[in-house]
């Protein structure tokens, strides 16, 4: 379960980061409403993480939490906001989603 939590915590950053994004377009109260979105996000990101930091180590759910925020980020900056999706930024971004899988091994790992 915590790890739901750590995985909703992440794609709530990743919501954050679209709503900060639509901000730069936005006017009058359209932008109060994206600016809301991301107050919202944020809030539950971090409330979400604090959650799974009860539990699991802060040195996998930080990790792991940026990570998913941070691949989130750049495929909704190549899907919505029509940012390059240049070969070595689909693998670096693959690096790091490989990154978070083997943090997610390595708990594992240690429990045996």
């Amino acid at each position: 379960m915590n790890w739901i939590i750590l995985i909703l915590a992440g794609l709530m950053e990743v919501g954050f980061t679209f709503c900060l994004g639509k901000t730069k377009t936005a006017t009058g109260q359209e932008l109060v409403w994206w600016w809301i979105g991301f107050l919202a996000a944020l809030s539950l990101s971090m409330f979400l993480m604090a959650k799974a930091a009860e539990r699991l180590p802060i040195g996998t759910v930080y990790p792991v939490w940026t990570g998913i925020g941070a691949v989130g980020a750049v495929i909704v900056g190549i899907v919505f906001f029509h940012e390059p999706a240049s070969f070595w930024r689909i693998f670096f971004i693959s690096t790091l989603i490989f990154s978070i899988i083997g943090l997610r091994v390595c708990l594992n790992l240690n429990r045996f």
